[in-house]
């Protein structure tokens, strides 16, 4: 279970999202037994979305992340729901590159950085707000950064970190997000750089002990920052057989049709949680029929 912290600086004029998401990547990279560099490109938007997760108004709202940058990873997309719990899913979940020039894994190689970085935020209106920018880095942290200076203007910024054991295994995972509100006074920016410049690694320093609390006071240091909530997160995964059976009459007579023609079950797979679906063909059949009448 990953947790979330809220803070607010005591004037008001700072505000700070910051996560453990540790388990949250665990499962991930459990579910879909990917490489190192792939566990950390996809946990650091896994670590993003939550947090952009808990921001959002309405419990029945959703934000999804879409990476596209052209990297051998292919496309890399976390989704979450209003509360921080997150899913998500890669093309291509195996990938190996060589370390970058700091001995650091490659996110940005696995990615690609000739791209962009999708957001779309589901209200429950008639049609999502969707956000695009194009990649910085394709370590997500500098986009995600770079997103909420081009589309909503928010000064921001954002740290994520993965650390992945030599056995694939996730030792540490988590984020923070920092942003300015209006009115915020150029003495606050400056503290805050400095704070930042001073600052670790977030793995660094969830690996060595401290606690998102600490996190924040390290951030915040001279701000005086009050919690404003906290909430358990996780990897979940919202797929049904319901949802796969509106999935399959969403292909059309047609396409039902020719499934059933082949004479075979059909196995549909969850891609954020890999969950198997069967179908018979005479369930197929029962799916058809409400069609045809």
């Amino acid at each position: 279970m990953g947790r979330v912290l809220r803070a607010i600086s005591e004037d008001g004029g700072v505000v700070m999202t910051a996560i453990d998401s540790t388990d949250i990547v665990a499962r991930a990279e459990q579910i879909h037994e990917s490489s190192a560099v792939v566990t950390a490109a996809l946990g650091r938007l896994l670590t993003a979305a939550s947090i952009m997760g808990c921001g959002l108004k309405g419990k029945e709202q959703s934000v999804t992340l879409r990476l596209s940058g052209g990297g051998p990873t292919g496309n890399v997309i976390a989704v979450s729901d209003a509360w921080g719990n997150v899913r998500g899913t890669v093309s291509r979940p195996v990938v190996e590159l060589p370390l970058n020039p700091y001995g650091k894994l490659d996110v940005g190689g696995a990615v690609g950085r000739d791209g962009t970085l999708t957001v779309i935020r589901d209200t429950g209106m008639k049609d999502p707000y969707v956000g695009s920018v194009p990649l910085v880095s394709g370590e997500v942290a500098e986009d995600v950064t770079a997103y909420y200076a081009a589309s909503e203007q928010i000064p921001t910024v954002c740290a994520l970190g993965v650390l992945v054991n030599p056995d694939l295994t996730v030792r540490a995972a988590g984020g923070f997000l920092v942003q300015l509100l209006p009115g915020a006074l150029e003495e606050e920016i400056e503290q805050l750089e400095g704070n930042l410049k001073e600052l670790p690694s977030v793995t660094q320093m969830l690996e060595g002990g401290m606690s998102l609390e600490q996190i924040i006071g390290r951030v915040l240091d001279g701000f005086a920052p009050n919690i404003l909530d906290e909430f358990p997160v996780e990897y979940r995964c919202n797929c049904s057989r319901q949802r796969v059976e509106k999935a399959l009459l969403s292909l059309g007579n047609k396409e039902l049709q020719e499934m059933i023609d082949e004479g075979e079950p059909v196995e549909v797979c969850c891609h954020f949680c890999e969950k198997k679906y069967n179908f018979t063909q005479e369930e197929l059949k029962n799916l058809k029929n409400p069609i045809d009448r």
